[in-house]
């Protein structure tokens, strides 16, 4: 690949979905675009490269972020942010809703849905304690393809395999075949709808609970800052902020603070606890 193409693209993907690409992932581009290149008439990359540069195609322009956009997921992912909401964030929030008896959760990049889904099951199970509440779970993604799969709830053996206990899978799925679809009510918990986090989001009104795990070490330095801080702005003096395991707030942005003793939870500095000490 071209230099000047390579630098075109990676431009391209940054200004577009906040994905950040170097050199030695030149290969990913080649390697994931030329299926696009082929579906859209272009017998390679040079072509491609040139489709995009010449008039506006925002079709085109989808096929290649879906393309490089990754999409790894599994139910109750680490499990440790799961145990750390079900034991120490509910309950608290339960406490300090009761005025209101309103809980917002808002899961960002949720790929194909097995984050929010995991949360639903979690609430579901916890429902005799949310009886006259409402619960709300808003679950965005850049990718339109796996929005529509996330939407669908149908998932392969293999991915029910990955990080759900038989117990949920039996009581809230129905399987036909080696295929699994999650069941009608635990879907419903969910809204999904497309979002790109390099745009606004404070349309989504404030959330209560905000994972936003394993797509920010995608992007650079100021584009986290950015995310975070916009994110910072949806949460109360109480909100709580899940990143992946490899993600930091260290040195990005000064608006959180991580909480002690709870490995990737992250709470606002001049914020109030996010649970009950003691």
């Amino acid at each position: 690949m071209k230099v000047e193409d390579f630098e075109f693209l990676a431009s391209l993907l940054r200004n577009k979905s906040g994905l950040v690409l170097t050199v030695d992932k030149a290969y990913l581009l080649e390697s994931r675009l030329m299926p696009v290149a082929r579906k859209n008439g272009q017998k390679d990359l040079d072509e491609l490269v040139a489709a995009l540069r010449g008039a506006a195609n925002p079709a085109l322009l989808n096929d290649v972020i879906e393309a490089m956009t990754t999409n790894e997921s599994l139910f109750f992912r680490d499990m440790k942010p799961f145990d750390q909401l079900r034991d120490l964030i509910l309950p608290g929030l339960l406490e300090r809703r009761a005025d209101k008896k309103q809980i917002r959760i808002w899961c960002a990049a949720c790929s194909s849905g097995q984050e929010p889904y995991s949360i639903a099951m979690l609430l579901k199970e916890a429902a005799a304690k949310f009886v006259g509440w409402q619960t709300e779970i808003v679950a965005t993604d850049i990718s339109v393809e796996m929005l529509e799969k996330a939407k669908s709830g149908v998932y392969t053996q293999f991915e029910v395999q990955r990080g759900l206990p038989v117990t949920l899978l039996v009581k809230y799925f129905e399987q036909n075949g080696d295929i699994w679809t999650i069941s009608s009510d635990i879907r419903s918990m969910v809204q999904f709808q497309e979002f790109n986090l390099l745009d606004d989001p404070s349309a989504f009104g404030t959330f209560d609970v905000v994972f936003c795990r394993n797509v920010l070490i995608y992007f650079d330095q100021d584009l986290k800052r950015q995310v975070l801080d916009k994110v910072s702005g949806l949460l109360p003096a109480d909100g709580v902020l899940y990143l992946g395991g490899a993600e930091t707030v260290l040195g990005v942005t000064e608006r959180f603070k991580p909480v002690s003793g709870q490995r990737g939870m992250y709470a606002q500095v001049d914020g109030a606890p996010p649970f009950n000490v003691g």
